[in-house]
Order: structure tokens, then sequence, then C-alpha cells
């Protein structure tokens, strides 16, 4: 899916999706991107729901049901970042943004506003695929039971404690560290933004967040200068990678 070119090869025939399939809101201003991206969807077996503006998708909101929200970020009148947070001011439902810009400034922007992931265009149909389905398999976990340990390498961190096990040994952490590492933990496989780890959203306490890492990387990293459980997400932030 190009858009500029949305989709780059045909797209199938779609099937009549099942009744409880995950229904999704299109919303993007363009016609000829809700069509395709509508046909190419069906065809992956969800039910499609679209909307030109924000205002059309606030009405479809307040008489539908929807599993997840795929907003574009360009439309006039009011874009795709007001919708969003005007939505999670009531509403946990996961969100997508796509947008034409692949700047570090809008990608931050969504996940503060509270966006669950963002896509750039152009893109390939498989990868819009595959970021819906990691997202919608998010929220279904996320809906089941509260997590109380995470998992990672041969750490278990303890999320209401604060308490991180190597094995029988507690490790011990600074208030910050316990800090970032629970709400990294609380979103596992997500990329958190560096301003939501500030605490305070300065400048300067980003480049604090970079130190804090650092250091809390030491005592879980087999080798922190290449690390495989607390990642860098370049330009936007970090990510902690658990177990399956």
């Amino acid at each position: 899916m190009t858009t500029g070119e949305v989709v780059t090869s045909p797209a199938p025939t779609a099937a009549i999706p099942a009744d409880d399939a995950a229904h999704l809101l299109v919303v993007d201003d363009d016609r000829r991107i809700r069509v395709l991206l509508s046909r190419f969807l069906l065809a992956e077996g969800y039910r499609v729901t679209t909307a030109e503006s924000a205002a059309e998708a606030r009405a479809k909101l307040g008489s539908l049901t929807f599993d997840l929200l795929i907003l574009d970020v360009m439309m006039p009148s009011e874009t795709g970042f007001d919708l969003a947070q005007s939505i999670r001011t009531t509403s946990s439902v996961p969100i997508l943004m796509l947008t034409a810009r692949d700047e570090t400034e809008n990608r931050i922007k969504g996940l503060e506003i509270g966006a669950d992931d963002y896509l750039a265009k152009p893109f390939e149909p498989r990868e819009l695929s595959l970021r819906i389905a990691n997202i919608l398999r998010r929220a279904r976990a996320e809906s089941a039971t509260p997590m109380e340990t995470v998992r990672f390498g041969q750490f278990v961190f303890h999320l209401e404690r604060g308490e991180l096990r190597d094995g029988d040994e507690i490790v011990h952490l600074t208030d910050r560290e316990r800090e970032m590492l629970r709400l990294l933990a609380e979103h596992p496989g997500e990329t958190v933004a560096r301003q939501a780890l500030t605490g305070n959203g300065g400048a300067s306490s980003e480049r604090a967040v970079d130190v804090q890492i650092n250091r809390l990387r030491r005592k879980v990293e087999r080798d922190p200068a290449n690390p495989l459980i607390v990642q860098t997400v370049r330009g936007v932030g970090y990510r902690l990678v658990i177990a399956a």
C-alpha cells in the first residue's frame, strides 16, 4: 500500500467478514484511499467502516463500537491528531495514525497524544496488516488479565511492588530507574516516547532519561553497549523487549 499510491498491487477480492471479526474505522479525507484501504482490510477479514472527516467519524463513534481506529493525520478543518486527542479523553480504543510525513516531531506527538502506533506513507499492505494485528493482539491481552509481573532475559519485574529480581536476588533500582522500568513494562514491546519518561517533559530531563536508561542497561543487559532488552527507537524513545 503506497499512498500517494496507496496500493502497489491489486486488492484481493473481499470475502464477507465473520460477525465477530474486528471492526475498524478508517478516517481519511481522500476517497480513493478510503476505498482502497476498505477493500484491502475487508479481504484481510476485518469489518470496515469509513469516514471522510473527524465530524463524520465522531457521528459513527457515537452509534457503533470499533476495535481499532485508523486516522489520517493531514485532514482539513480538524487533523487526525486533534481527533485522536479528543477521543482519548473518553476512550482507550486503539488508534493507528497514518501520516505522509516520517518526521520525529510527528511520531512523538502521536505517541504523546495516546496513539498506539503510526505508519508513514507510502506503506506496503503487509506492514499495515501486521501493525493492525499486533495492536489488536496487545489490546486483547490487556483487556484480559492485568499483568503482575513482566519477564525479560533472566529478570522478573513486579509492576506493583516495583521489584526487579535476577533469580532469587533483588536488583537494586533507584526511584527514577524503577519509575522508568515500570512505564516500559506497562507497555511491553511498545515504543515509549522519551518525553513520556521524563516525568516533567523538559528538554534537560530528556537528556537525563538517556543517562538513566544507560544506568538501567548496566543492570539488565549482558552487553549494555549492544542492548537487547531496553532497546532504543531512534528519534522517538525506548521499548522493553520481553520474553514471549
